[in-house]
């Protein structure tokens, strides 16, 4: 059984791999969590997510092509939670009215909203599942996935989103980027069945909050092993494709990975069982619908992969600039 497993594990990967070359939390580690999470789901839902499991993990990572798309994108991806203070899990009024009430919607939007967004499309994907809507439920479960997934990474939950503030600039596409591109294929993805959440206004701030608290070992750990390695060992050349790019080394991001015990693995698993459990939940939430009586056609499934063609930059042409706010870097 475990050698069955093994293959599927690894036969999910490779398609991954052959789905893009890019290989971050944004586009890789989206892709493996939103795939991974359709195998979560119990029977009543399976059917369905499995006969669209190509779109969901593809298209993982829509919200990150809207950034350059829609105007207040960005902030929906991280929350500083440095910016409040200490604690300041209770400091923030988790009610999107109270937060607003005591902070200003402007503070709100300049310093991000992850958890607030995460509720806000579980409450648009239950009312997807009511109403019948497939395109519907099949774009918004993709997007809920991914602010789940965002959700889960230490870095977006800090103003020191990319090391810029402690010399360690580069950290974010390290930790995210780097290591499970080297060693995902490690990783044990199969977190067993997805649960009812009783309550996923809170669910969707433990995310954030678990991820703030990893925050420090994710800084001070890079820090001393830089100390310890110096930069001769620390950088490395590597070519991919035609161009040759200065990388984290093997070594160091090895030591690295090594220190943080089994910390990248950890918070993509629970990204993976968050999603799960939020896709359950709001189909139970929902009335438990019949999904299969709404599979997509071929003809539809053109139609919703050309909407979404639409949020992407032309070839060759480069993304509009967004305005300038606290964190609209396209690293985070």
């Amino acid at each position: 059984m475990k050698k069955i497993f093994s293959s599927l594990l690894f036969s999910i990967f490779l398609s991954i791999f052959c789905i893009t070359n890019a290989y971050s939390w944004g586009f890789y580690g989206h892709r493996v969590i939103n795939r991974m999470a359709v195998y979560t789901l119990p029977p009543e839902m399976f059917g369905f997510y499995k006969a669209h499991i190509q779109y969901i993990t593809e298209n993982a990572v829509n919200p990150d092509r809207r950034r350059y798309a829609v105007e207040g994108e960005a902030p929906r991806h991280y929350l500083d939670m440095d910016i409040y203070g200490d604690s300041a899990w209770l400091k923030l009024p988790h009610r999107w009215k109270d937060a607003v009430e005591k902070y200003s919607e402007d503070t709100l939007m300049a310093y991000g909203i992850v958890p607030w967004t995460v509720e806000k499309f579980r409450w648009k994907l239950t009312n997807a599942m009511e109403r019948g809507d497939a395109k519907a439920i099949i774009r918004l479960s993709a997007d809920l996935g991914h602010y789940i997934g965002d959700s889960h990474v230490p870095l977006h939950s800090t103003e020191n989103y990319n090391g810029q503030l402690s010399g360690q600039y580069g950290i974010h596409g390290f930790w995210e980027s780097r290591l499970p591109e080297l060693y995902a294929l490690q990783y044990d993805f199969f977190v067993g069945k997805a649960q009812y959440v009783e309550n996923t206004q809170e669910r969707a701030w433990e995310a954030i909050i678990g991820s703030h608290i990893a925050l420090d070992s994710v800084l001070r750990f890079e820090k001393q092993l830089t100390q310890q390695m110096g930069d001769d060992q620390k950088w490395s050349y590597e070519t991919r494709g035609s161009t040759t790019q200065k990388l984290y080394s093997r070594p160091f991001s090895k030591a690295y990975h090594d220190m943080l015990n089994g910390q990248v693995e950890r918070r993509m698993r629970q990204s993976i069982k968050t999603v799960g459990d939020f896709w359950l939940t709001c189909w139970v939430d929902a009335g438990q619908p019949d999904l299969n009586k709404l599979l997509l056609s071929d003809k539809e499934q053109e139609e919703l992969d050309k909407e979404m063609k639409e949020l992407e930059p032309s070839e060759g042409q480069s993304a509009p600039t967004l305005p300038q706010k606290p964190r609209e870097h396209e690293g985070h």
